[in-house]
Order: C-alpha cells, then structure tokens, then sequence
C-alpha cells in the first residue's frame, strides 16, 4: 500500500536526465564478478560522471572500484604476454593549407581530391586511426602495422578495439578495415578482415573475396576465425551473417536463418555459437549449433523470450549467462539469465529509487493488417494510469534508419515512457525496414521510401485512432533521420489527419541531401543512383514521387524542425530548406538548432533544451 501510495509522480524531463546509464565491460579476471561502469548526467557542469563498480555473478552488493586495469582481462595483451596492441591516429596525407605551404602557416583551408572529405561530425585533416603493437612494458616502441596507408582501423566513425585482435597463439594481429580511399570510400562498404604477420611484417586480406561488410573477427575456443559478414556492397542494412573458417572453408552458420545477427559469443565448449538479433518487435538472445566435420543439421534456436531487449552477452557460462536487458520503461541493466529454468535476475538496479517513485506507462502488442495484406506489428504505449473512458492526444512514431529495428529500446531522447507520461498515447510500427520481421520485410523500404512504407504508417494510426480513447481531433507526428523524411513526406498526404508535426534531423530534399551525405553508398542503395541518371527508372522514381520537396505545396500544418551543426549525414540544408519553405508558405513552423551537435543530441544540457521545447511545441500546437 505505501508503495502504490508513492508511486504517483510520473517521468519528466528532468527525471530522465537524473538516471543512471549501465555499461557492462566484462568479468573479473578470476570470472567471480561482473565490472561495470555506471555513467550519471550533470547537469549544473553540462557533462556526464562515470564511476566504475564490480558485483558478484550471484548478486550482492556493488563494491566501487577507482581502475578497471587490475581487474578486468586486457583483450589487447597477447596471449603470452609479450606485446599489447594500441590505437593512435597517424597522419598520412596534406589536406590543410597549412600542411601543404610552409609559408602560410596561418591559413585554414582544406584542400581535397575526392569524397570522404568529411564523415559524421568531423572533418577529414589528413589522419587515420592505426593499429599499433609493442612489448609489454612502459618505455617500449610501439609499431605501426598500418605504416603509411591512408585507412583506418578501427572504423570511422563509431569503431572500436572490437576492431583489432590477436590471433590464438599471439604471433599475427587480425583487423579490420575499409582500404578505399576518397570518392572509392565514400561508396562502398566493403571492410574486410586484415592479418599482419608480426614475424614477416607482412600483412594479408583474409576476406577479399566478399565484397560487403567483413566486421566483428573474434577466435573460437579451438581456434576458428569467426567474424560477421554482409554479402552485397554499399548495402549497409544488408543480411548479416556468422562465418567460421574451418579447416580452410568458410561456414556460414545464419545462411539459412530469416534474420540478421548483430553480435555473437562462443560457448566455452565451442559447440554452439550464442547471437543477439530482432524478433517480433524485440532483441533477443538465439543459438546456433557448430557442426564442424560432424553431418549434424545446423539449426538456429531462440534462447530468451519476452517484452524486453537483450542488448549484450557479457558471459556464457555453463548454465547462468550475464546478459544486459532494456523495456520501454527501463534503462538498461545486467541480468543473470538461467538457460535450464529460463529465469532471470536482476543484477543491478541502479535507478531503483527513481523508478518506485514513478507510475509507469503501459505498452501493448498490437497486430494491424497492412494495405498489401500483411500483419504488422504496432507498439501502443499508453500513459499511466490510463483510463479507457478519456480521451488523449496521440503521436505516430516514425523510426529511423530506415532499416533498423523498433523494439524495447530505452532512448535518452525519443522515450516512449516519457511521451507516455506526459499523457500522449503513442504509436509506433514495425513499418517495412524494420529487422525482425524477415530479410524481405526488412528490404522492401529500399527504393521505394515513399510508397508502402507510408502506407504502414497511416495503417497504423487509422487503426488505433478507431479506439474511443483516441482524440482523433489531436493526431501528431513524430520523427528523425529517416523517420524526420516520413514526417516531411506525411505532410504532404496525411489529408488532414495530423494537427502537428515534429521531425529532427530528417531528409528534405533528396537531391541536395545526394549532393552533400557523406556516405554516398547509402542513397546509391535506396534511392536507386544518382538523380542524374535519367535512364534509371528507380532513381527517376526516387528523386520525384518519393521526394518531400516535391510536396510542400500541400503542407497545412504546424511544423517544428529541429538540427544538427555538424550532422554530416543529413547536413544542416535539410533543416534549412524545409523551415524556410514552411515560413514562406505562411505555415506555423519553428526551428531548433544546436550548433555544436551531431545527428544525436549528446550534451545533456541540449538533451534537456531537445526535451523541453519537444513538448513545448507539442503543448502549443496539439
């Protein structure tokens, strides 16, 4: 009764901001407890505090520890010991004024001879990351294995020493990395798996002849290179697979699967090989057996199950896994998950105290019938202490991407719970391009961004806004990246239905967004080529009956445009076209700008800046 007494506040701005942000970074070196990294927002200092714990694999008490050095394995110390890997970046080319004149010293040009001249949020000045090895000790000379070459490892822009490992007997470094350079980088995704020979000091491609994604190399207990590949270049969301080389064959373990792994651990007994992937609306944990020389059929089986994310494996232990786990309403946590019983427990619960104060939202499964005949999944959040006989202002989601999936994700910006709480309903489907719903659910949005795609949206919200609890008068819609490119495109045909909209970061005008992304090899995929191709009917669909731009003549309602300074994915022009042709055109319109942000919101004062003006508007015009 006290605890249901209490429970009567709801999540706020500010709240959220206040919560607790897991890491798990593995086990202790004597595999009895778990390191962790719990991460809190300052918001007075406009930055974030990390504080480093271990707890036991059974549970207990955390015990705060000052440096995760001590205790937790070192991956990039070989095997015996003798050498350890690092990263630096090294500069390999003259782009800046004044690298190329000596004289001029004071210049801040930048001088480039093809693409990938920027990527992400920053600005290419002639460095790449390179792998680097020396002896074991402090005063020991590191070696550049990448010497000279104009390529990184790890990857730009989000790579990470899941990039680089030794190999099992220490003697050879495995990397990977893209060697294309300029316009040849900006449209391909072909990585591929490096080994360089520490004794010749040579360096050999081990995947050259798949031409997409080679990524993620890890070793399995006997010693097999395993590693995750996508088959088709410049097809960024393409199937992604578990390869093993066995006895000089590559094996591929998903191939027969309908879905597509996002990471991988082996068993201690190298039998069975343990992925994360989206099912059904969520993330969960599958296994696949190994059959090497044996005949026995490769079978894929779903381990876990349930409303939640499965977002890492820490551990796999005989029975008891540590696992990391998120819903809608919880930020993410390190669980034990028993594989005989099928239970879990709660490791940490670092936003207890917050969490017993609050009324928490309810989500529901929802199965909407498609205009082509199929069923989709449609996540219905609800606000707490929802009551079936008032009526609430509604929001449609649109999910970016476009190929990614919408599952219990736990985001410190787009939160369904905090929607939810401040008494909007929300509704959000597993639109085509979602993962989880099968490979071909998953590539139909490609080339056709602006047919049933769009179809999947309205399905969704005409369905649910049937409920008496929907106030259909005070429909809005909501969305970035891709899902800012549907609330633009929704503009355009919603006939009347939504009384506000909101898109962050999303593509306006697909002609200039071609002529200014970094990543080429993304709108060659889904947009078919170039707009200039005239003799390609799939880019010529493209760039007119999928463009929003083509569209605003018909936009009637209010709009808050928000942006990024430095998202070179979707560069700031997109913003700018799409609030000037809504202030021109006399529509209610605001624009929000962070100038010193990227295609996220990372600063937690901006996070609390994104959040109050989000509702504001929402308050203003819905």
């Amino acid at each position: 009764m006290a605890v249901a007494t209490s429970a009567q506040e709801v999540l706020s701005p500010e709240t959220l901001w206040k919560l607790n942000r897991v890491t798990a970074l593995g086990l202790t070196k004597d595999k009895k407890a778990i390191v962790y990294k719990v991460t809190t927002p300052v918001m007075e200092e406009n930055k974030s505090n990390s504080k480093f714990f271990t707890i036991p694999l059974t549970g207990g008490t955390p015990t705060e520890i000052k440096d995760t050095k001590e205790v937790l394995v070192d991956k990039n110390v070989s095997p015996d010991g003798k050498f350890i890997l690092s990263t630096q970046e090294v500069k390999t080319e003259n782009v800046l004024g004044k690298d190329i004149y000596a004289d001029l010293q004071k210049a801040d040009a930048q001088v480039y001879n093809g693409l990938d001249y920027r990527h992400w949020d920053t600005w290419n000045n002639g460095s790449h990351n390179h792998v680097f090895f020396a002896e074991n000790s402090e005063k020991a000379i590191a070696i550049d294995i990448m010497k000279d070459e104009p390529f990184d490892s790890p990857q730009k822009p989000f790579g990470g020493d899941e990039d680089f490992i030794w190999s099992p007997k220490g003697t050879s470094i495995i990397y990977v990395s893209k060697k294309k350079f300029g316009t040849d980088y900006a449209i391909s995704t072909n990585t591929d798996l490096y080994e360089y020979n520490l004794e010749s000091k040579t360096t050999k491609n081990l995947t050259e002849p798949n031409k997409g994604y080679d990524t993620n190399p890890s070793f399995s207990p006997a010693g097999d290179l395993t590693w995750l590949q996508m088959k088709r270049d410049g097809y960024e969301a393409d199937k992604n697979d578990i390869i093993v080389r066995f006895k000089g064959n590559d094996m591929n373990l998903t191939a027969a699967w309908d879905g597509s792994v996002e990471s991988f651990k082996w068993s201690q007994d190298g039998k069975r090989v343990y992925f994360i992937a989206a099912v059904d609306g969520t993330q969960q944990l599958f296994e696949v057996n190994f059959p090497g020389v044996t005949k026995i059929a490769v079978t894929v089986k779903q381990v876990t199950s349930g409303d939640f994310d499965v977002h890492d494996i820490v551990d796999v232990a005989t029975e008891n896994f540590i696992l990391t786990r998120t819903d809608m309403n919880h930020a993410l946590e390190i669980f034990s998950f028993n594989t005989k019983k099928s239970t879990w427990q709660q490791l940490t619960n670092t936003n207890e105290a917050i969490y017993s104060k609050l009324a928490m939202p309810k989500y529901e499964r929802r199965y909407v019938t498609t205009t082509d005949g199929k069923k989709m999944l449609v996540w219905v959040i609800l606000p707490p202490n929802f009551d079936k006989n008032k009526k609430y202002p509604t929001l449609l989601y649109c999910q970016g991407g476009p190929q990614s999936p919408l599952t219990q994700f736990y985001s410190f910006r787009w939160n369904f719970a905090l929607m939810a709480s401040q008494g909007y309903i929300v509704v959000a489907p597993n639109r085509r391009g979602m993962y989880g719903h099968g490979q071909e659910w998953n590539e139909q949005i490609s080339k056709d961004w602006g047919g049933q795609v769009m179809n999947d949206y309205l399905s969704a919200i005409d369905d649910v806004a049937k409920e008496n609890y929907v106030d259909k008068a005070r429909l809005g819609c909501i969305g970035a990246s891709y899902g800012g490119y549907s609330v633009y495109f929704l503009a355009g045909i919603h006939n009347n239905r939504f009384k506000t909209f909101i898109a962050h970061d999303g593509v306006f005008n697909l002609e200039s967004m071609y002529g200014t992304t970094e990543e080429v090899f993304f709108n060659n995929w889904d947009h078919g080529g170039p707009y200039w191709d005239k003799n390609n009917a799939a880019a010529q669909k493209t760039f007119t009956q999928f463009n929003p731009i083509k569209m605003v003549d018909k936009w009637n309602t209010p709009i808050l445009v928000i942006q990024g300074g430095i998202d070179f994915r979707v560069p700031i022009g997109q913003a700018q076209e799409a609030f000037q042709a809504a202030q021109l055109r006399g529509i209610k319109s605001r624009f929000l700008y962070f100038p010193e942000e990227n295609h996220w919101v990372l600063k937690p004062q901006n996070g609390l800046v994104w959040q109050r003006e989000f509702y504001k508007w929402l308050k203003e015009t819905l």
